[in-house]
């Protein structure tokens, strides 16, 4: 099977057990070093000092090696971010593992070592980290098992409360920064709402995305995405097969434009795209289309024998699935909405979308920005700024010298107090944010690094440089 050969198909690069490769070029050290999901170089002279650069001495001594050692540095970090996607991916594989086999193409291999010794694995059900080599419980106990014992990945999907949030205390115990969510995972169960439409979600619908973005984060998770133009007759929606479980999510998104082509480029490809419905179905279904005014059709214009083109109950999807789907599209919109964007606090042309954006820069919180108030609440307090910061149901207030901030916690957002006007830092801007030495739990949440930012900038807002943030600050 080919998660089987991309399994024991990946390269070490020279890399030890623990991520650490060393070689010595000329009179100096370099030592190649994976840490998270990146890596560095990191350069020693005779003496046994650190370098902050490569010596020039081996730039015009050894163009080769440095050249060679490059090149290595580039590939382990193409291949750390795909082998971290390849393990997030199996989530929805359920794949188990005989523990020796496991232990071989995970935990010893120089680089994937580095990313599974950072994750919740199971074994025979018990839940355990690796330490050392070593599995153990969550109070940090060795955990024995038998030589034909079985390995999964833990997922947070039908685990107590109580399991999931002593797994995030110990993670943070040890300073473990997850590869990706997984202790913090969110979980997206069935709502009321849900269980009325029976056979859709509206969870995610008329939210307005950026369709290159969005065709761009389908493509990383796995989800397969025609990019609509205004001349296509029938356009498709967003679709995530699932051979193992028998079923295709989709997710039913439409261009907008208008007579003038305001929202296409030259060639006819909407610049934006609206939401709409979550549907299951089983793989064999033939495939829906639309032809522009909104509605929805299947292609074989009928159910199929076996009602095989029907859209399946939401109640009969397995939780797992229906979660990780779920997780996709907040994923999705959370990252793509131009309700994200500053720049489009005037709707854009026309005004057109001013109240999406307002809705979603400062509205109700998604299940995605609800865990990120939760992790926030644990890591502000470890803030020098802590004493100035506290919460509200959506937002992080933070006290300045001038004025109080509100920080929306999904869009990352900011609003002023008293008169909740609006407080725009581009992403120009980003660079110039104050950073602090900080534990996260996990990687890949740009937003929450984004909010940490600017709580520690506006914290000390008689300190900003930057006129552009400045003049709002201090117009009244």
């Amino acid at each position: 099977p080919r998660d089987e050969i991309e399994e024991m198909a990946v390269p070490a690069y020279g890399l030890e057990e623990g991520g650490r490769r060393s070689e010595t070029i000329g009179d100096y050290r370099a030592e190649l070093v994976v840490t998270g999901t990146d890596a560095k170089i990191r350069w020693v002279n005779p003496k046994g000092n650190l370098l902050k650069s490569p010596p020039s001495k081996v730039k015009t001594e050894h163009k080769d090696e440095l050249k060679e050692l490059n090149q290595a540095l580039k590939d382990i970090r193409g291949m750390l971010a795909a082998q971290r996607d390849r393990i997030e991916s199996l989530f929805l594989l359920e794949k188990s593992w005989p523990i020796d086999q496991w232990r071989d193409r995970y935990l010893a291999h120089p680089l994937v070592g580095t990313i599974a010794r950072r994750l919740i694995w199971c074994i025979d059900q018990v839940p355990a980290l690796f330490i050392d080599g070593t599995p153990t419980d969550v109070a940090g106990k060795p955990i024995k098992h038998g030589k034909t014992a079985e390995i999964t990945l833990w997922h947070p999907v039908g685990r107590p409360a109580e399991e999931v949030m002593a797994w995030r205390a110990r993670l943070e115990e040890l300073e473990i920064t997850q590869p990706f969510k997984q202790a913090y995972r969110e979980v997206y169960l069935l709502t009321d709402a849900e269980r009325n439409t029976q056979v859709y979600s509206n969870r995610f619908a008329a939210h307005i995305v950026r369709q290159h973005q969005f065709n761009a984060l389908c493509a990383a998770r796995g989800w397969k995405f025609k990019m609509q133009v205004v001349f296509d007759g029938l356009l498709s929606p967003a679709i995530r097969e699932l051979p193992q479980w028998g079923l295709r999510a989709e997710f039913w998104v439409q261009g907008i434009d208008d007579d003038r082509g305001t929202y296409s480029n030259d060639l006819g490809v909407f610049s934006y795209l609206t939401t709409d419905q979550v549907r299951f179905y089983r793989l064999e279904a033939a495939p829906n289309h639309s032809d522009g005014d909104g509605e929805w059709f299947s292609s074989a214009g009928g159910p199929g024998r076996d009602n095989v083109n029907d859209p399946l109950p939401l109640d009969e999807i397995p939780e797992l699935v229906f979660s990780e789907i779920m997780r996709d599209v907040d994923l999705f919109v959370g990252v793509a909405s131009i309700g994200n964007d500053p720049a489009w606090e005037d709707g854009g042309p026309e005004g057109r979308f001013r109240e999406y954006w307002n809705t979603y820069s400062f509205g109700d919180l998604s299940e995605t920005a609800a865990t990120r108030k939760k992790v926030l609440e644990r890591l502000i307090p470890r803030l020098k700024i802590a004493d100035r910061c506290s919460f509200s149901d959506r937002f992080l207030i933070v006290r300045g010298d001038k004025r109080t901030y509100k920080i929306h916690l999904g869009s990352s957002n900011v609003l002023m107090e008293p008169n909740d006007q609006y407080l725009c830092i581009v992403s120009y801007s980003r660079s110039r944010l104050p950073q602090d030495d900080l534990f996260l739990p996990f990687e890949g949440d740009e937003t929450l690094s984004l909010i940490i930012s600017k709580a520690l900038l506006l914290a000390e807002d008689t300190k900003i440089k930057d006129r552009t943030i400045t003049r709002q600050i201090d117009r009244r």
